[in-house]
């Protein structure tokens, strides 16, 4: 039995290429979802008007990998105290946010949200929303698996790599083996 995850922490290129390489999950897509307009397009996504994020949506075995497992990764490579905002990617569309599937996802989430807040040192407050997953649509297909396809474009480089290589050396034991890469 497959679940389905979809979380939202900034530029979806990222956050594919991050859940790409954990063992139990079966399928990543990019795309868009939390806001109000019908199959938005990329860039009426970017204008930050449709009230969507770009998210990813993550089907999992959760025999394989736990949702709390996921929301470990998540927090671990995404900055969810920055409200609308990581990096240099700013607008709502890359605000930080679950959308759960079924109600024990929003209460693994609302609980872990609060331990979080309850961990960080700096006092840093988590913007995270945890809102229902109403619609997905996914993102065009120039966007999927954009950084296996792009791995030399400068943001690629700079933003992506970095966040591959810390899943790689912090959660080396959740990585699938080189032939089981989707």
């Amino acid at each position: 039995m497959k679940e389905v995850a979809v979380f939202g922490g900034g530029c979806f290129w990222c956050t594919e290429a991050v859940f790409q390489m954990l063992k139990g999950v079966t399928s990543v897509t990019p795309g868009y979802a939390g806001g109000t307009t019908p199959d938005p397009s990329y860039e009426a996504v970017s204008s930050g008007r449709t009230g969507h994020a770009e998210v990813t949506r993550i089907k999992y075995d959760p025999t394989q990998v736990s949702f709390n497992t996921l929301l470990t990764v998540f927090f671990a490579t995404h900055d969810p105290t920055t409200l609308n905002r990581q990096g240099a990617d700013v607008g709502t569309q890359y605000r930080s946010i679950i959308l759960y599937t079924t109600s024990v996802q929003k209460e693994e989430a609302e609980a872990f949200i609060k331990e979080v807040e309850s961990s960080t040192t700096a006092g840093a407050h988590v913007v995270t929303t945890v809102e229902p997953l109403t619609e997905f649509y996914p993102a065009e297909s120039y966007h999927q698996d954009y950084f296996d396809k792009n791995p030399q474009e400068s943001y690629c480089n700079l933003i992506i790599s970095p966040k591959v290589a810390k899943v790689q050396k912090q959660f080396a034991e959740l990585l699938k083996s080189n032939q089981e890469i989707i």
